[in-house]
């Protein structure tokens, strides 16, 4: 699966969709609830989001593998959890600021 900065994906079992920020290194394939992503405007599958990979992906965070360096934001929510090579992806945290004293 060719994933570069830009890029758009659906899942094939739900309603998400994601853009990539940052490619990861290496040729990886990009999940959700269980099922391979698909490019935006294909077709997904009928089949359901695995009950084992059900967690929502929320709308406007962005997620990232350390491993391998991918990092993408969530432009619609939906059922299933993000993963990558079948390792789930964490939402990334906000970068502390510098003190002002």
């Amino acid at each position: 699966m060719e994933l570069t900065a830009g890029s758009r994906w659906k899942s094939a079992v739900s309603e998400t969709e994601i853009v990539v920020v940052r490619p990861g290194r290496g040729d990886h394939r990009l999940g959700c609830g269980g099922a391979d992503m698909v490019p935006l405007g294909a077709d997904g599958s009928d089949g359901g989001v695995d009950p084992a990979l059900a967690d929502p992906t929320l709308l406007g965070k962005r997620y990232e593998d350390e491993a391998s360096g991918l990092e993408v934001l969530c432009s619609k929510g939906g059922d299933g959890t993000l993963t990558l090579d079948g390792r789930p992806l964490v939402v990334k945290s906000a970068k502390p600021l510098p003190s002002s004293d």
